[in-house]
């Protein structure tokens, strides 16, 4: 049995619950309380921790600890293996480099990049990527620095979305400490947050956001937008790391100082052009309905899908497919199957690369063929990709 599972059946039988009661309480299924229990399955999505937490009157971290999330994809530690090996090797030299990189030639390197970033292009990214981390170490000065920073922002990233925590921890811890100034540090740690959530560490996500949305506060009337920018982010992941650790409270406070740095910014903001530190009303939006989501509010989620902004700057992809997969499982608990499979299409064609990562996107489906009692060509195939045994 799992730490995890230990935890869950002593924390029941304390509250004098029986598994079943729990199941009934909670909304998690019998199955997956008796296999966290019986150490028959490890993990389970923070949600379903959180669902646990709440119903046995703890928090999440308390319950669940952390190292919950699953690891890498088949074949993502192949993928990425020259990669890794970019970010572990010394810098090259500076007299063993034929011509040394400069920072307009890796800038021009990052521009080649960023479409397949925008498309979530994994294998792409993972050729494209190691030769720039190399070029990336030799840069000198204050702008190498910084398009350093980027550098490896943008790998860890790539990283944490495919798994490999150590790497990419490595990656942003770098990034942090190359950034030339609090801005550009607090959208590397915006992203260690995030890793911190994927591998189940939510005080450490939420200890990390508190500070570091304390480091950034500006006054508000006289912020440059890169300042709203990364406040705004950071009370972002407090929010979104609160709420999946059973604090209501202080996801609703932080989310509401959010929306009143992303007021004052107007608009969805890309600070010099990089999409991982995007931030903006719509983005505020994306994120009160995740939080709705994780709460198991399926009638405010899709209440909220309308009124999200089709046009102006996107929000990181990131958030609009999360914000995707929150809406059809919304339309799934509605019992609204044809929606929900609609929606999961319509990421598969915007990013099919995505999908996979997503332990979400399992459960979503899961959810769907639960109240099915045929299933339909689309839906084996979105549960090969998403590997869902059917």
């Amino acid at each position: 049995m799992s730490n995890a599972g230990e935890r869950l059946k002593t924390i029941r039988k304390r509250r004098q619950m029986t598994q079943r009661g729990l199941s009934d309480a909670s909304g998690v299924s019998l199955t997956v309380i008796r296999d966290l229990e019986q150490g028959n399955q490890v993990g389970a999505r923070l949600e379903t921790w959180r669902r646990l937490a709440v119903t046995l009157r703890v928090s999440t971290t308390s319950l669940a600890g952390s190292g919950n999330e699953e690891g890498p994809v088949p074949g993502a530690k192949e993928r990425f293996t020259e990669l890794c090996a970019a970010l572990s090797a010394p810098p090259v030299k500076a007299d063993a480099w034929d011509e040394p990189p400069t920072v307009r030639g890796v800038e021009a390197a990052l521009a080649d990049v960023m479409p397949h970033r925008r498309k979530d292009d994994y294998e792409k990214l993972a050729i494209m990527l190691p030769p720039i981390v190399r070029e990336a170490d030799g840069l000198e000065g204050l702008d190498g620095r910084r398009v350093r920073a980027h550098v490896l922002h943008l790998t860890g990233w790539l990283l944490t979305q495919s798994r490999l925590f150590e790497a990419a921890e490595d990656a942003l811890n770098r990034s942090l400490k190359e950034s030339p100034d609090l801005t550009h540090a607090a959208a590397s740690v915006s992203s260690l947050c995030w890793l911190h959530m994927r591998t189940g560490n939510l005080d450490a996500a939420r200890n990390l956001a508190i500070k570091w949305a304390d480091d950034t506060e500006p006054r508000i009337t006289k912020a440059t937008p890169e300042e709203l920018c990364a406040w705004g982010g950071m009370l972002v992941r407090v929010s979104t790391s609160a709420v999946r650790d059973g604090d209501g409270t202080q996801a609703k406070d932080a989310m509401r100082f959010a929306s009143s740095a992303a007021t004052a910014l107007g608009r969805e903001v890309s600070p010099h052009a990089d999409l991982l530190r995007t931030f903006g009303p719509t983005t505020v939006l994306l994120k009160c309905a995740e939080n709705a989501s994780v709460l198991d509010q399926p009638d405010t989620v899709l209440r909220l899908a309308p009124t999200v902004p089709k046009a102006g700057v996107r929000p990181t992809t990131n958030n609009w497919h999360r914000h995707l997969l929150d809406v059809s499982y919304a339309h799934a608990k509605k019992g609204q199957h044809a929606e929900a499979i609609d929606k999961m299409l319509k990421i598969r064609k915007i990013s099919a690369q995505w999908l996979p990562h997503q332990r979400f996107a399992r459960d979503v489906l899961a959810e769907v063929v639960k109240g099915r009692r045929t299933l339909t060509d689309d839906m084996r195939d979105l549960a090969d990709l998403v590997r869902l045994p059917l």
